[in-house]
């Protein structure tokens, strides 16, 4: 059995999705975990960073 990996989409536009396993560390240097795939936060405008929350659909963002 093949082991699961990481992959990094980046959406046009949009946020950067990751999927597979993978650890987030916050400023503080804790761990940040979520399951499933995550949006991460390309525009600065999130309210959850590092989490994305469609604030790119409200303001102009561009690659």
């Amino acid at each position: 059995m093949e082991s699961e990996k990481t992959q990094f989409q980046v959406i046009e536009g949009g946020p950067l999705k990751v999927s597979g396993p993978f650890k987030i560390s916050g400023p503080d240097g804790a761990i940040i975990s979520r399951e499933g795939p995550v949006y991460l936060c390309r525009c600065g405008h999130s309210t959850d960073k590092p989490f994305c929350d469609g604030s790119h659909k409200r303001n102009v963002f561009s690659e």
